[in-house]
């Protein structure tokens, strides 16, 4: 259910963005609140996924990662809604291949921050002192899959929307 709100908002902010013309004003305003949503929400992934590699290290025990994660999920989700919103606004191009690349990343980066909620479940119930090693493949392969998803697609998406906004600007577009 969670997966289809989440393409629900992806398609919705696509859709705006393509064909509601919001003007030069909101498009400032669309850009100022996107970089701080940006800020937010990968700013937060960037902190949880240290942690989590600390943890992968044996420096830290494997609940601070998730504790951490959990009391974080508000900030990750709270920016990329708004950098839904906000994105709509940025008037994207949608018939640059690049851009679209971007938007995928962006949709399957939230899909996935979705599916992982499982495993961290089951990450948690284990004892604190639980090392990586000790985890099952199973679970050893749906962690490293996931924080490999995430960190494609997020710097996938924020190096797109650089390029993009610098080319903008150089432009003048």
């Amino acid at each position: 259910m969670l997966g289809i709100l989440c393409t629900a908002g992806w398609l919705a902010s696509v859709l705006v963005g393509q064909f509601v013309d919001c003007g030069p004003e909101l498009h400032r305003l669309g850009l100022a609140v996107h970089i701080l949503a940006l800020v937010l929400s990968f700013g937060t992934i960037l902190v949880v996924d240290w942690l989590g590699l600390l943890w992968l290290l044996g420096k830290v025990e494997m609940h601070a990662s998730g504790k951490l994660e959990a009391t974080a999920k508000p900030l990750i989700w709270g920016g990329l809604a708004l950098l839904l919103i906000s994105g709509a606004l940025i008037d994207p191009d949608l018939t640059n291949p690049v851009t679209a690349v971007k938007l995928v990343s962006v949709l399957i980066l939230m899909l996935n921050g979705l599916s992982i909620g499982p495993a961290m479940h089951r990450l948690l119930a284990l004892p604190p002192h639980t090392r990586f090693s000790e985890l099952t493949h199973g679970l050893r392969l749906r962690l490293m899959i996931a924080l490999t998803v995430s960190q494609a697609c997020w710097w996938t998406a924020v190096l797109i929307g650089l390029i993009n906004s610098t080319l903008r600007r150089w432009t003048g577009a």
